[in-house]
């Protein structure tokens, strides 16, 4: 990122950074950062797989939707989220298809396999569930750095809100000098 980007990385910038508040355009940035890095740390997984994890689950329990979601990220490290647009079409194409059943319950659906549920889970029983494919593992590596760079913005928008002058100050020397070493991370052999 350049000093430009960041309204010139000076404490005394129009950007709000030397009065211990941040200016509006502060937060244009942090918005601009956060969807940078929130366009890449979804990993992108296979067609069907949303249907194959919900499968293993049921498998398991019964769940809800909520559940189900919780349950895809718990197992993947928070690599993978899929989002309840993707969970509850699946699980009424799965009840279409009379592989899941649903009983509600103080409003909420409850989702179990029906037998030939069952029978489906236990056909692909031998294959690792999706959140256990390389394509999600390989991404928890990479998927590490943008949350690292949104929590690490956050942290620095903090201060720019809350922090005295001096604070602002030294938050803005240890940026300089994060952002020194990740260069040098790069120019390594």
């Amino acid at each position: 990122m350049s000093d430009s980007y960041m309204g010139g990385g000076s404490a005394g910038s129009s950007s709000g950074w030397g009065q211990g508040r941040p200016g509006p355009g502060l937060w244009e940035v942090m918005d601009q950062l956060r969807g940078m890095f929130e366009q890449k740390v979804a990993p992108r997984m296979g067609r069907g797989d949303v249907r194959a994890a919900v499968l293993a689950l049921l498998a398991e329990r019964p769940m809800h939707g909520y559940q189900i979601i919780s349950e895809i990220a718990e197992r993947s490290g928070g690599t993978w989220k899929p989002s309840a647009g993707s969970v509850y079409p699946t699980l009424q194409l799965l009840a279409d298809e009379g592989l899941i059943s649903a009983e509600e319950s103080d409003g909420r659906k409850t989702y179990s396999l029906t037998e030939a549920g069952r029978a489906e889970a236990e056909a692909s029983a031998d294959r690792p569930a999706p959140w256990q494919t390389s394509s999600a593992r390989d991404f928890g590596a990479v998927g590490a750095l943008p949350k690292a760079g949104i929590e690490l913005a956050q942290a620095a928008a903090q201060i720019g809100r809350s922090g005295t002058p001096e604070q602002v100050k030294q938050a803005v020397d240890v940026l300089d000098e994060a952002r020194r070493r990740l260069y040098s991370i790069l120019a390594q052999d």
